[in-house]
């Protein structure tokens, strides 16, 4: 059978799993552990040293490899790789009571990521990816698997019951690949801050006005109330550029937008994530350019100039104060920040 490699970093150890460990790691789990486990009550020694056998057993046929973290030569936690198949493994870790919060948790997985990775010719696994599931409220979780060079790459559903912890309803699901720039490289720093970084929803609005000082709203076919033209902002397009497209795409309406007047941010609202919405100046028309307009059918069912009096009884609240604000914000002839209008 082959000998299960000792990995280091110089910091921390990586090492098979032995009998002598039972007692510190049944002591190690504490409450903190048991949560993130899913589980009421720790393992008793016998499963423990069940689970070391298998951990031996099993190395060979590198199905799930445990490994025992050590530091300053105390046992402080353990880690495993499950390989799920010939490419990816599933990483998972745990630091038992009084060894946290001093690096051991980054540095364990780190050396566990870069050993899983490493092709089988140079001693390590031949994985082309690893990945861990954590649950989203397992803070400390996401920043070791973070900061061990793993990419949030997004959210995995489950049903409750079906995953490691039995509350757990999603997981946040983040990797490494194999051909990803070393953790210290630049570029690769830069791409893993990008992967968790907040992203914030972004929508494009124009402001158009008719020369009676009329506003341009539309009738939309998938909500009750009106609301001004405009849509989602694509990934890497810029704000400006969207309102106009979703304009002319909805409307059929070429109009070039002008400077920015508004900036609402709309909070959390009927199943949506919170957005900015950026409302441009569309300039005034002469209100027969909507005989040119041509709707599209699937969001669409009309348009009109509307009197803010009009806006009052077809908008929702927060599209009238936005509206608003956006007008006011063109009579003092600049731009204004507002909060669901305000």
């Amino acid at each position: 059978m082959t000998e299960q490699p000792s990995l280091t970093d110089g910091t921390v150890t990586l090492r098979a799993w032995r009998e002598s460990d039972v007692e510190v790691a049944i002591a190690g789990h504490d409450e903190p552990v048991l949560h993130w486990l899913g589980v009421e009550e720790g393992p008793s020694a016998d499963q423990h040293r069940r689970a070391i056998r298998i951990w031996t057993e099993r190395f060979s046929t590198t199905n799930r490899i445990g490994y025992a973290i050590e530091a300053g030569g105390r046992l402080v936690g353990g880690c495993q790789v499950r390989v799920d198949d010939d490419t990816t493994g599933e990483l998972q870790w745990v630091l038992y009571a009084g060894h946290r919060g001093q690096g051991h948790a980054t540095r364990a997985v780190r050396v566990l990521a870069d050993w899983a990775l490493t092709a089988v010719g140079q001693g390590g696994l031949g994985l082309t990816r690893v990945e861990a599931r954590i649950e989203p409220a397992n803070e400390s979780a996401l920043r070791v698997a973070s900061r061990a060079g793993l990419r949030r790459e997004g959210v995995r559903r489950v049903v409750a019951g079906t995953g490691e912890q039995p509350a757990a309803t999603e997981y946040v699901v983040l990797a490494r690949l194999a051909d990803d720039p070393p953790v210290s490289d630049p570029t690769s720093f830069r791409s893993l801050l990008n992967s968790f970084l907040p992203r914030k929803r972004a929508i494009g609005q124009m402001l158009l006005r008719d020369t009676a000082g009329r506003v341009l709203l539309c009738n939309l076919t998938y909500k009750k109330d009106w609301d001004l033209p405009g849509g989602v902002v694509e990934v890497g397009e810029s704000p400006q550029l969207a309102a106009a497209r979703e304009v002319e795409e909805e409307l059929g309406l070429v109009v070039k937008p002008g400077p920015l007047v508004l900036t609402d941010w709309m909070p959390p609202w009927s199943g949506w994530d919170d957005a900015l919405c950026l409302v441009f100046d569309g300039g005034v028309h002469d209100p027969a350019i909507l005989e040119r307009a041509v709707y599209q059918a699937r969001e669409i069912r009309s348009a009109e100039f509307c009197t803010v009096e009009q806006a009052t009884e077809r908008c929702a609240d927060f599209t009238l104060r936005r509206l608003t604000a956006a007008l006011a914000s063109i009579e003092r002839g600049g731009a204004a920040y507002t909060e669901s209008g305000r």
